[in-house]
């Protein structure tokens, strides 16, 4: 057979596609720099998965940051997280592999998301080897932002500059209610619109009077969500959806194991109330069986658990398909983008834990959170963030 033959009936092998550099490939990364650092909580944080016995209180957040910086002198910030355990894990998973993105075109943002993922397929890809790959993904994603002077979102294609946005940390179980309360009305006199409050506790009948008391507190039109952490099982999960649906309540979060996409299908088919989970979740294959079962009528996936920006959007497109609603877990400061860039209605969940180690703040008036005028993500990192790192590693030409 011919030579010329046998490469039409072979073609390239379509994994290598994009490997050679062309005339659109126009900038390179010079450099990617990690850090870890420990942001301590001001009080030791209990959900339910404490009160069960399977955690200890949460006293602080290991975060894995990424600044990778091109030849051109553009610098893309993204970040990753871990709570309680798995931060040394993120570092140094991410200090194996980030070399692999040195000489590379910072814009090919999905072939090195790939490249990355086999670089340490070994290990798998979900859990702490995709969340580590997070941090720098929304780096190259914050850095293609900054090329285009255009806020994420606006790169994405915005549906809205605002979104709505509902608070969590002033209802954890480690709050006594009338403490509860206290903090809720600081978060409605900061322009908050929702409030979510933890439940899931051993005597599910604690749970009812603390809600009841803040349903009462906030009034019966403003958005209430709770959050059972995967601490029910079916049977108490339906029992308890059947007593709530009177409190109108905007979702039941977690009310079964993140990993049982059966049973909460079928606990949302029960319910008038909305079911969403999603958050536990590592990974978008993960999310797409919740998405393939129907199992929510909110998804919340979070951006540094599922690999960063890049798999999240593609978690986003299946659910937008059915017309689900998204409310992303934590880490406002990267899903107020995502958010905005989403068809359906969204919510965003504030969390101001992370606030230290940035030097901007995001604006929440009239219920919403809005989009920063500033291109990329619109964070620069802190001085006390700085001063909190514990390691760095980086990579260069």
């Amino acid at each position: 057979m011919a030579d010329a033959e046998r490469e039409r009936l072979i073609p390239a092998n379509p994994m290598q596609a994009g490997l050679a550099a062309g005339r659109a490939t126009r900038d390179r990364i010079a450099r990617v720099r990690l850090s870890l650092a420990a942001l301590p909580l001001p009080n030791p944080i209990s959900d339910a998965k404490v009160l069960t016995g399977r955690q200890k209180p949460l006293t602080e957040v290991a975060m894995l940051f990424a600044e990778i910086t091109s030849e051109e002198g553009l610098v893309g910030l993204g970040f990753s997280y871990s709570k309680r355990a798995g931060g040394p894990g993120l570092f140094a998973h991410a200090r194996e592999i980030c070399d692999n993105l040195i000489g590379e075109d910072p814009n090919d943002t999905a072939r090195l998301h790939e490249k990355l993922c086999w670089a340490g397929a070994s290990v798998g890809r979900s859990g702490i080897a995709i969340q580590a790959i997070a941090a720098m993904d929304i780096a190259l994603w914050d850095m293609k932002a900054k090329r285009a002077d255009l806020p994420l979102a606006k790169l994405l294609g915005a549906y809205r500059d605002g979104v709505r946005c509902y608070n969590t940390s002033s209802g954890f179980l480690s709050s006594p209610i009338d403490e509860v309360k206290e903090k809720i009305d600081i978060a409605l006199a900061k322009g908050i619109e929702g409030i979510k409050i933890k439940v899931g506790q051993p005597d599910p009948m604690i749970d009812i009077e603390r809600l009841e008391a803040v349903r009462a507190h906030i009034g019966g039109s403003r958005p209430l969500m709770i959050d059972a952490n995967q601490q029910w099982d079916r049977v108490t999960a339906l029992r308890f959806g059947r007593i709530v649906e009177p409190l109108n309540l905007e979702w039941i979060e977690e009310p079964l194991d993140a990993y049982d996409a059966q049973g909460h299908a079928d606990l949302a088919r029960e319910l008038a109330t909305p079911i969403a989970t999603g958050e536990m979740l590592a990974s978008a294959a993960e999310h797409a069986e919740l998405i393939r079962l129907n199992s929510v009528d909110f998804i919340q996936p979070d951006a540094p658990r599922v690999g960063g920006i890049t798999p999240f959007l593609k978690i986003c497109a299946l659910a937008s398909e059915k017309r689900m609603r998204l409310a992303p877990h934590f880490a406002m400061e990267i899903h107020l983008h995502l958010s905005a860039a989403y068809p359906h209605e969204p919510w965003v969940e504030h969390f101001e834990w992370l606030e230290p180690l940035f030097n901007e703040r995001l604006e929440i008036s009239d219920g919403r959170m809005w989009v920063p005028d500033r291109p990329g993500l619109g964070l620069t990192l802190s001085d006390q963030a700085r001063a909190w790192t514990s390691a760095t590693h980086e990579a260069k030409k």
